[in-house]
């Protein structure tokens, strides 16, 4: 079945929210700030970064995490493009991704860069140190058919109580069949089931201090 883009409302100026989940694309509070605590802190980044790193991602969004985490390559001074897989059933429209954009900072360009490439569905973009691509379909269908493994996760599906499926113990076994030795998740949230799901699929799971009003998140680390 075709996937549509989601249908978005706007909260407190510029930050959107999913209609079809009535939840935030990102923090009310300071989404950049949330992103760089849990993904990035969340996954020992950038101090784990390497040539030929693979990141993959539940819910690509505004692409803010994409933003951060490219920045951070760059700024590492790594040899060769940074490799990031997201996964998105519902794609933002290039124009709503524009509106929210605004809310960030330019990074050095690269934000209207993902903007212009961004054509509000599944492609492979290819810009400086970046090679990113979006899959785009139900995660539960999509993520069991891709080749990769990934060296850390970035688990950002909507809430868990309004977007269940994103957070299934079936597809967090898919996230660990996908994830190298050693290999890393982070996520804001720290529901029970959500860990869990995690720790069956054979992560070791910790609960740690979450971002602003979320006292708590989750990360985990897959064995050797």
């Amino acid at each position: 079945m075709q996937n549509q883009t989601d249908q978005i409302t706007w909260r407190d100026g510029d930050v959107p929210v999913s209609s079809r989940f009535d939840d935030p694309f990102f923090s009310l509070e300071n989404g950049l700030a949330e992103t760089q605590h849990v993904f990035l802190n969340g996954n020992d980044l950038p101090a784990r970064f390497a040539p030929g790193f693979q990141i993959a991602e539940l819910g690509f969004g505004t692409g803010l995490n994409l933003l951060v985490v490219w920045e951070a390559w760059l700024a590492a001074g790594i040899d060769g493009p940074l490799h990031f897989t997201s996964f998105e059933a519902f794609p933002m429209a290039p124009a709503d991704m524009l509106r929210a954009h605004q809310s960030f900072p330019a990074f050095d360009g690269k934000r209207d860069a993902l903007a212009a490439a961004w054509q509000g569905r599944g492609a492979v973009i290819e810009l400086p140190g970046l090679r990113c691509e979006v899959i785009e379909g139900d995660a539960r269908m999509t993520l069991p058919a891709w080749q990769g493994r990934a060296d850390a996760w970035l688990l950002d599906g909507f809430s868990p109580a309004k977007n269940p499926e994103l957070w299934s113990p079936d597809l967090m076994q898919e996230v660990a069949m996908h994830t190298a030795a050693q290999g890393t998740a982070a996520t804001y949230t720290a529901a029970g089931f959500v860990r869990r799901g995690l720790s069956d699929a054979g992560f070791a799971v910790e609960r740690t201090t979450g971002y602003g009003r979320k006292r708590h998140m989750t990360r985990a680390r897959m064995p050797t």
